[in-house]
C-alpha cells in the first residue's frame, strides 16, 4: 500500500508542468514571505484532493485560481505546523538550560536525553501536524479539526504509527535522492562543459561552472522544490485515507 502511494504521488507530480513552472516563479518571490503561504495554501488543495480521493485515481491537479482562499488556507497550515513545533521546541530549551547549569558529565548526560525525548515528541507533534492538515481538509477546511487530538490520534491508531513513520521516512528518503541526483546531473553536465573551457581560457570555465551554479538554483526552486511539496503533500493526503 506504502509503494502504491509513493507510484500515484511521483506520477500525480508530474501531471501538469505549467502548474509547477508557476509555483517555482512564486517560490523564487518567497524571500518577501508571502508567497510562502500562497505555496503552502496550493499544497493544502493538494492534501484535500488526496483525502477526498483514492489511490491510483485519476485526480487532475488543483486549479491555481483564487488567490485569496489559497493565501488564508496557507496561513493555516503555517499556524498549524507552528503550533505543534512548539512544544518540542520548548521541551528542548528546556534540557538545554538545564545542561547549561551542569558542569562535566552531568550536563552532557541531560543534553542526551533531552535531545533523544526532543526527537521522540517531535516525530509524534510531525506526525500530528500533518495528519491534522489531512483532518481539516477532510473536514472541509474547520480549522478546529486541526486540533482536534483525539480525533487525529485515532486516525493515527487506525492507519498504524508504525505505517505512518515508515511512510514519513520513506518520503524523506525519496525527496533526498530526486534531489540530489538532479542537482547531480546538472552538475556533472555543467562540470564536463567547465573542463572543456579551459581549452579557450580560465575565464570561459569559470563562466561555465557560474552558470551551470545559478541553473542548478534554478532548477531547483522552480521545478524540483514544487514537484516534492506536491510529491509530499499528495502523500501524506493518501496515507489519511488508508483508515476511511
Amino acid at each position: 500500500m506504502i509503494l502504491d502511494i509513493y507510484k500515484d504521488a511521483l506520477e500525480y507530480s508530474a501531471k501538469d508542468w505549467k502548474t509547477l513552472v508557476l509555483l517555482g516563479v512564486i517560490c523564487l518571490f518567497s524571500f518577501l514571505l508571502l508567497p510562502i503561504f500562497l505555496v503552502a495554501g496550493y499544497n493544502y488543495r493538494v492534501i484535500s484532493n488526496a483525502v477526498h480521493g483514492v489511490i491510483n485515481g485519476r485526480d487532475p491537479l488543483p486549479e491555481f485560481n483564487d488567490l485569496v482562499d489559497m493565501f488564508v488556507s496557507g496561513v493555516k497550515v503555517v499556524i498549524v505546523q507552528i503550533a505543534y513545533l512548539i512544544v518540542p521546541v520548548i521541551l528542548f530549551i528546556i534540557f538545554a538550560a538545564l545542561a547549561s547549569y551542569l558542569n562535566g558529565m552531568a550536563g552532557i548526560a541531560i543534553m542526551i536525553i533531552g535531545c533523544l525525548i526532543t526527537l521522540v515528541v517531535g516525530v509524534i507533534a510531525y506526525l500530528m501536524a500533518q495528519m491534522g492538515l489531512c483532518h481539516m481538509a477532510y473536514n472541509d477546511g474547520a480549522f478546529s479539526k486541526a486540533f482536534d487530538l483525539h480525533e487525529i490520534k485515532g486516525v493515527i491508531d487506525e492507519v498504524g504509527w508504525f505505517e505512518c513513520i515508515i511512510t514519513y521516512l520513506g518520503l524523506i528518503i525519496i525527496t533526498v535522492v530526486i534531489a540530489l541526483v538532479i542537482s547531480f546531473i546538472i552538475g556533472l553536465v555543467f562540470t564536463v562543459f567547465g573542463f572543456s573551457g579551459f581549452l579557450f581560457s580560465a575565464e570561459a570555465a569559470g563562466g561555465i561552472f557560474l552558470l551551470g551554479m545559478l541553473v542548478n538554483w534554478l532548477i531547483s526552486i522552480v521545478v524540483v522544490g514544487p514537484y516534492l511539496g506536491i510529491f509530499n503533500s499528495r502523500s501524506i493526503g493518501l496515507l489519511y485515507t488508508m483508515q476511511i
